[in-house]
C-alpha cells in the first residue's frame, strides 16, 4: 500500500496465523492518515505486528499511541518508568525485580511460573476493561535470549470442535491477580502485596471482539482462578485443556527483539509470554510500553464481564 507522502507500506506475514512485520514506515513521524489505517487493519488480522528500527523517545511513544486510542495512566509503576511520562512504563526486569520482596529474579519467576502454561498472559487481565492493545519498545536487549512469544486467541476458538465451542461459549471464569503464586515459607512480603491489593473480575471465558466480530478464547495461565459454576476438579481439567488449546504452537509466532524494535498487538485477541531465559545480567533489557484503554469484555450471550474486587471501568 502506497501513502498519500508516496511510501511504500509492506505487510508481511510471517507465521501462518498471527503476526506481521510492517515496513515502510516511520513511527517516530507525522503518520498519514493511511498509514494509521494500515496498521489498525494489520494488528485486528494478524493481532501482534512488528516493526524494525525505529527511532521513538518516550514523546514520541505516546503520540504514536494517541493515534490508535487513549494511553493508560497507570496508578503505580516501577522506578525506572520516566517520571514526566506518566504514559510510559518501563519493564526493566532484572533491574525492577532484583532483591524486590526479599526474592532474586530467578526465584520470583519460578514461583509465578511453577507450570509450562502460568506465564502465559493478556496485560492487566484481572481488570474489568483490559487494555485494548500494548505498544512495547526495546532500548536495550541482551546478545541473545529475551524472545516474546504471543498466541492468536481467535484462532485457538475457532480451532475447537464445534460441540465444545457450544459449551464453552456460556461458561464464565474468574480472573484474579496472583492467580498460582506459590508462597514462601513463613513470611512472604510478595504473598502480602497481593493480599493487600486483591483484583478479581467476572469475565466470560468467550469474548466477541468488538471490532472484528470474532469469538475469543479467553483464558490465560496467569489470572484465571476458576470457572464459575463447576467444581474445582472440573474447572482444572477443563482449563488445562483450554490452555492447551490457546497455546498450541500453530497458533504462535516468537519475535528475536533488537534495539529499536517495536511490538504493537491487540490484546482483546492474544496472550503472551515474557521470556524466562535471560541469562546476561551484564545486557540489561530494557523495554518501554503503553497500553491503549480498553472496554469491558461481553460474552456470546451478551453479558459484560463484572467486576468482583479492586477494579473498576476506566480508573487506574
Amino acid at each position: 500500500m502506497t501513502t498519500d507522502s508516496g511510501t511504500e507500506v509492506e505487510v508481511r506475514p510471517v507465521a501462518g496465523r498471527i503476526g506481521a512485520e510492517i515496513t515502510g514506515v516511520d513511527l517516530a513521524g507525522d503518520l498519514p492518515d493511511a498509514a494509521v489505517s494500515a496498521i489498525r487493519s494489520a494488528v485486528l488480522r494478524w493481532k501482534v505486528v512488528f516493526f524494525r528500527d525505529q527511532k521513538l523517545d518516550h514523546t514520541a511513544h505516546v503520540a504514536l499511541a494517541r493515534r490508535f486510542g487513549e494511553p493508560v495512566v497507570l496508578g503505580r509503576r516501577g522506578s525506572a518508568s520516566p517520571r514526566d511520562v506518566p504514559e510510559v512504563e518501563t519493564t526493566a526486569d532484572r533491574l525492577e525485580l532484583g532483591g524486590r520482596y526479599g526474592m532474586d529474579h530467578d526465584e520470583w519467576l519460578r514461583r509465578r511460573r511453577h507450570s509450562l502454561l502460568r506465564g502465559w498472559h493478556c496485560d492487566h487481565g484481572a481488570r474489568v476493561d483490559p487494555p485494548a492493545a500494548t505498544i512495547l519498545r526495546a532500548e536495550s536487549v541482551p546478545p541473545y535470549g529475551g524472545d516474546t512469544q504471543w498466541s492468536n486467541l481467535a484462532a485457538a476458538y475457532a480451532g475447537l470442535s464445534e460441540p465444545v465451542r457450544r459449551f464453552v461459549d456460556g461458561l464464565r471464569a474468574e480472573h484474579r491477580l496472583g492467580v498460582g503464586y506459590q508462597p514462601r515459607p513463613g513470611e512472604d512480603a510478595y504473598l502480602r502485596h497481593l493480599l493487600d491489593h486483591q483484583m478479581a473480575t467476572e469475565h466470560p471465558l468467550v469474548r466477541v471482539h468488538p471490532e472484528t466480530g470474532e469469538r475469543i478464547l479467553f483464558v490465560n495461565g496467569y489470572y484465571v482462578e476458576q470457572i464459575l459454576g463447576l467444581s474445582r476438579a472440573e474447572s482444572a481439567h477443563i482449563l488445562q485443556m483450554l490452555l492447551e488449546q490457546a497455546t498450541r504452537p500453530e497458533y504462535t509466532v516468537r519475535f528475536r527483539w533488537e534495539a529499536g524494535s517495536v511490538a504493537f498487538w491487540d490484546n482483546r485477541a492474544t496472550v503472551h509470554l515474557a521470556p524466562s531465559d535471560l541469562v546476561t545480567p551484564e545486557h540489561p533489557r530494557i523495554m518501554h510500553r503503553v497500553m491503549l484503554a480498553g472496554d469491558v469484555p461481553v460474552g456470546p450471550d451478551g453479558r459484560p464481564s463484572s467486576p468482583i474486587s479492586g477494579t473498576e471501568p476506566g480508573r487506574w
